[in-house]
């Protein structure tokens, strides 16, 4: 049972496999990657589908793989929420962000709000974003992973974390972005072969009837067709809001995923990436609703269901395909939990490199070239830049999910993460491309209150406030986007509004942003 702290020798092997193919991938991509374009956009080489492709990859993570399923585990329907979020989540991206990122930026997403802002203030407010959001995900991922390999494998967790941060740094440090792409790739796909796999495994045995796998479930969940209408987490209306706001404008604003619009050639490549992002991810979501039914019709309320539900159903998927494959103990059920964990792990290492690929572009291209050396390094200066920035903030990153230890609340930090995208990013990059009169001040003001607003919410709220259970916490809102957004957003307005007359720049620049972002086209 994935609880046992023995060491694993099948989940071993199917993780030995796994990171043998990736590390291949990275050694054929190292042979490739030279430049700072290469390093940080590809080369702007991939094509839309495999960019497509990589980006649903990216939303597919092992949080919604395992999250969502675990999910309508516990509490049925009300599941949808997360996976309807996701998907508003990439249509808000294609339409507000993916061809005007494209045309208008050149590695980060920094580049898209300095084009018509001083350049100064305005990379350093959303390179400081950036790399917060970063570590953020980063801490969460390698936390998990952690816990994750250590149950699988029986190493320590402190090992654990060793190992998944070494894996990462080798992907990004040495294959770039395009190494990281194809990583995604194949880790997405692996992913929903795993999903319908396990899905169309359970339907089987349901004679290829989901309705039945849906009222099965219900049948053998302790609350009964509760599950089937929304109400049984017990989450208040503007909890619910608050959780929704931070999966979409957060997701839609998430600077590791933006970075993706730089890999194509150009705006329609951009386009049809989002095309591929769309299809993948809604069935992907889709899927994962019938497949959180599908834990609970084949695990109901035995032993298997009552570790599931203690893990918060994280663990749902995991045991239901070792109970599938015969339960613990046999050939099948070993190798079936090893494969399922395995490609689990595999999705984690895709996200963090992903994620240190933007955090490196932020250091390299925003800080170091731009800022420090006033756009005067040389290419091969900035590729080694961002390579050491990959490294740093990698490393960073380990320290810091070595500190957290496994008992840390992985889902805090995600929440926490996404709330600081959609309160401090969402606003200034939205409004730098659709306000006339948007000026430094409102950009550096947004994201600033945008940050501070999601922290000290987070501090007051429940999770985190002192005491059993967060009682007496100030604020009753376990995610804070519901505050934090329309604040970030009043602060764009304040500062924009009030440095207007100083700022006539920001205005005349506009009217060319507005038309590049649009057409792709460079005045000469």
């Amino acid at each position: 049972m994935i609880a046992a702290t023995q060491v694993n020798h099948t989940a071993l092997v199917a993780f030995g496999v796994l990171v043998a193919i990736t590390l291949g991938v990275t050694v054929w991509a190292a042979r490739r990657t030279r430049t700072t374009s290469e390093f940080l956009a590809a080369g702007g080489r991939i094509s839309g589908a495999q960019n497509g492709i990589a980006i649903s990859g990216d939303f597919m993570s092992a949080a919604t793989f395992l999250g969502v399923t675990g999910l309508v585990f516990l509490v049925g329907i009300e599941g949808w929420t997360v996976a309807c979020a996701a998907v508003v989540a990439i249509l808000l991206m294609l339409l507000l962000f993916a061809e005007r990122m494209r045309n208008a930026g050149e590695y980060t997403v920094a580049d898209a709000l300095a084009f018509r802002l001083r350049e100064g203030p305005a990379r350093a407010a959303a390179a400081s974003a950036t790399l917060f959001v970063a570590l953020l995900f980063l801490v969460a991922q390698l936390v998990g992973a952690g816990v994750l390999l250590g149950a699988l494998a029986g190493t320590s967790f402190t090992l654990s974390v060793a190992i998944t941060g070494v894996f990462m740094l080798l992907y990004v440090v040495f294959g770039g972005m395009l190494a990281t792409t194809w990583v995604q790739i194949i880790k997405a796909v692996l992913l929903i072969v795993c999903g319908v796999g396990l899905t169309a495994w359970v339907l089987g045995r349901a004679g290829f009837d989901p309705t039945a796998v849906i009222t099965g479930a219900a049948d053998r969940h302790p609350a009964g067709h509760a599950i089937l209408s929304p109400g049984l987490a017990g989450t208040t209306g503007p909890n619910v809001i608050s959780g929704a706001l931070a999966f979409t404008l957060g997701s839609a604003a998430l600077p590791h995923i933006l970075v993706r619009f730089f890999t194509v050639r150009d705006a329609p490549a951009a386009r049809r990436s989002m095309g591929w992002a769309i299809a993948l991810i809604g069935g992907f979501f889709a899927l994962l609703v019938l497949l959180g039914f599908a834990t609970r019709y084949v695990l109901g309320t035995s032993p298997e269901a009552v570790i599931a539900t203690k893990s918060g159903g994280n663990l749902a998927v995991p045991l239901m395909a070792e109970v599938l494959g015969g339960g613990p103990g046999t050939t099948a059920g070993d190798l079936l939990l090893a494969v399922v964990s395995a490609v689990a792990f595999a999705t984690i290492l895709a996200v963090v490199s992903g994620v240190v690929i933007s955090a490196s572009g932020a250091v390299a291209h925003d800080l170091w070239t731009k800022l420090l050396r006033g756009g005067r390094a040389s290419d091969r200066e900035e590729t080694i830049a961002a390579r050491v920035g990959a490294a740093g903030v990698g490393t960073i990153a380990v320290v810091l999910a070595m500190m957290a230890g496994s008992g840390f609340n992985v889902a805090f930090l995600v929440g926490l993460a996404l709330s600081v995208s959609a309160a401090a990013n969402f606003p200034a990059l939205l409004l730098s491309f659709t306000w006339r009169r948007f000026t430094t001040t409102g950009a550096v003001a947004g994201v600033a209150v945008g940050l501070l607003a999601s922290l000290t919410c987070i501090v007051l709220s429940p999770p985190v406030w002192p005491g059993a259970d967060g009682n007496g916490s100030p604020l009753a809102l376990t995610n804070p986007t519901i505050i934090a957004v329309p604040l970030g957003f009043a602060a764009c307005w304040l500062g924009s509004v009030l440095s207007s007359r100083h700022e006539p720049k920001a205005e005349r620049g506009y009217a060319e942003m507005l038309f590049r972002s649009l057409t792709g086209y460079v005045a000469p």
